[in-house]
């Protein structure tokens, strides 16, 4: 291949990713698939392709890298929640139970490991950790978002039926889990919008 045809060429081969993004990515694969308590900064390295003054640079501790995964996760959550929101503008319901029947689909597939966020509030309790922090302010705004399209619906008590539905997804995350496929989250969307039918009867 000439010069010329060299520069013309479309150019595929991508930069290669900085060591922090590294990490970060292969934190969050491990952290989400064993749990943060159970992997150690040796293992997230060396499957990262870095070094330990690498990761320290990046992130001041494990706690500060487990807590990056998790607003990750958060943007990612969010990212998704509103993509399904966009599919149906003035729907409340039909919003709610799109993602219901998405999350009924991903909870009984093998391999599922429940939410990420719910898994790290039990890993760490303590509310002053900051991968607890995280996850604490998710599972807040995602509760005032179902008590907001609630009320949207027309529930009698859009608090209660907020925090149904926040119940029904935390099984799923749990029982998505336990059970696996043909477990109790694949009726999640039905239950959900039974939920919805007795509340908004009610007025």
């Amino acid at each position: 291949m000439s010069k010329l045809d060299s520069d013309l060429a479309p150019k595929t081969d991508l930069p290669p990713k900085r060591a922090a993004d590294r990490i970060r990515e292969t934190a969050r694969e491990l952290f989400y698939r064993e749990g943060i308590r159970a992997i150690g900064v040796d293992e997230i390295v060396l499957k990262a392709g870095a070094t330990k003054p690498s990761l320290y640079r990046s992130f001041a501790s494990k706690d500060e890298l487990a807590a990056a995964y998790l607003r990750d996760y958060d943007r990612d959550y969010v990212e998704r929640l509103e993509a399904n929101a966009a599919q149906h503008p003035g729907d409340p319901r039909g919003e709610i139970l799109a993602w219901m029947g998405a999350l009924g689909a991903r909870a009984v597939q093998p391999g599922y490991r429940g939410c990420g966020m719910t898994n790290a509030v039990v890993e760490y309790p303590d509310p002053e950790h900051p991968a607890h922090k995280v996850s604490f302010a998710n599972k807040t705004a995602l509760r005032a978002r179902l008590i907001r399209l609630a009320g949207e619906m027309g529930a009698a008590n859009p608090e209660a039926l907020g925090d149904g539905l926040l119940l029904l997804m935390e099984g799923a995350y749990a029982t998505g889990q336990l059970f696996g496929p043909a477990g109790p989250a694949q009726h999640l969307a039905a239950a959900a919008d039974a939920l919805i039918e007795a509340h908004v009867a009610r007025r």
